[in-house]
């Protein structure tokens, strides 16, 4: 155990104290509540005993404060993602993935229809994913080609030749999944080995 969890443990005591005595209860009431004895409830107080999880939650719940509160954890870092649009070839990509390799997400904006370059098939190594989460998208796979509104997702092989771009005069937004080493993003249930009787 460092210096930093010995202070932070060393500081339980009095906030035990203090919560217990802002409540207005005694030793002997919190026992009953917490299951705890009224000896272990003053050592505790005292900085006579180091608290465990089993005691501390007990303490939480009937003080009615988050665990964090009775060791003063300090607080976590900042949760929220700063996203940086990246323009490329016409479209706005939206980097979700903070990491190296693996399966990567994007949230993809195509241009409108007229607006975008010229159509052109291109191929290259991985697996993609995609859901259409705002307008529509023409996609064209190997001589196929789809229209996908709201709603609508496909996945498919990089390696065959195909195209994606707004199916019309608004911009269409879409989540990608991409595997550059050819992962998939999502799997399909594996058959029951065992089938139930």
């Amino acid at each position: 155990m460092d210096h930093r969890e010995a202070d932070l443990l060393a500081d339980v005591g009095p906030r035990l104290r203090a919560l217990r005595r802002a409540r207005g209860t005694t030793l002997g009431a919190l026992a009953a509540e917490t299951g705890l004895t009224a000896s272990t409830l003053s050592r505790l107080e005292n900085g006579k005993l180091r608290p465990t999880l089993e005691q501390l939650l007990p303490l939480a719940r009937v003080h009615g404060v988050p665990l964090d509160d009775l060791v003063a954890a300090p607080p976590t870092g900042d949760p929220r993602i700063h996203l940086r649009p990246v323009r490329r070839f016409g479209l706005t990509v939206v980097p979700l993935t903070r990491r190296a390799g693996g399966i990567q997400a994007y949230k993809v904006i195509y241009p409108p229809q007229g607006r975008a370059a010229t159509m052109k098939l291109q191929t290259h190594d991985g697996y993609e994913w995609f859901y259409v989460l705002n307008g529509s998208v023409r996609f064209v796979l190997g001589e196929q080609v789809f229209q996908l509104g709201i709603g609508e997702a496909a996945e498919f092989d990089t390696h065959v030749p195909h195209w994606i771009g707004s199916a019309d005069s608004q911009p269409a937004e879409l989540l990608t999944l991409f595997g550059a080493q050819g992962q998939r993003a999502h799997l399909s249930p594996a058959q029951n080995q065992n089938p139930r009787p």
